[in-house]
């Protein structure tokens, strides 16, 4: 395995622990057994990269290692052991998708780059890669998917690939700069909506204005 792709492995691995937590801690709220929980981790953690994979054509990561099947029992066991500390409020959820969607944004923009896909395309990828399993996950547990509410979610995703676009044409810097740029961009902007209450318009319609039944 190249350096690249080791980097690239970590990241995934990392981001992959980060979104198993934060899809078994609320699975966990809503009263899942072990099983379920695991699933919904699962889902959680892979969903996006799969359907990143098919749509670049190239193997799915998942599938080419029980890692990632691993990696995710282990943060089943981790909040089962410390289910009072993670389970306890919103903020733990926050930290950890936070953490999970910023690496997978990364991981999502490498991976369409390597395999010579042009710019709008890895940014693409970045924002599906990052967000499809949360919108799965949200789903599994009965929620409206946090992607299509408000919330500053997928425009941090687009943001933070955007910045990496920008870093990697100023020539002389290093590969990991524009990574780290993508990163703090999008942990950066949600944590700063989360703070100053930012959202985005919503979509409303006066029930006056519908038609009659």
């Amino acid at each position: 395995m190249s350096d690249e792709n080791l980097f690239i492995f970590i990241i995934e691995v990392l981001g992959t622990i980060a979104f198993a937590i934060s899809g078994i801690r609320l699975a966990a709220a809503k009263n899942f057994d072990w099983f379920g929980a695991y699933v919904v981790g699962l889902v959680t953690a892979i969903g996006g990269g799969t359907l990143r994979d098919v749509l670049l054509g190239i193997p799915v990561f998942w599938m080419q290692t029980w890692m990632y099947l691993a990696v995710t029992f282990l943060s089943l066991v981790t909040v089962i052991v410390f289910r009072k500390a993670l389970v306890k409020g919103m903020r733990t959820v926050f930290f950890f998708d936070a953490i999970g969607l910023a690496l997978f944004v990364v991981v999502g923009i490498e991976k369409s780059f390597a395999a010579d896909f042009p710019a709008w395309v890895a940014i693409a990828m970045g924002l599906i890669t990052g967000s499809f399993g949360g919108i799965t996950r949200d789903i599994l547990i009965n929620e409206i998917p946090l992607f299509f509410r408000k919330d500053i979610y997928a425009t941090a995703c687009l943001a933070g690939g955007l910045a990496y676009w920008l870093l990697m044409n100023i020539p002389g810097l290093s590969p990991l700069v524009p990574q780290l740029g993508c990163a703090v961009t999008v942990i950066g902007l949600r944590i700063a909506a989360v703070h100053f209450n930012w959202s985005l318009p919503i979509l409303k319609i006066d029930p006056k204005d519908l038609p009659e039944k």
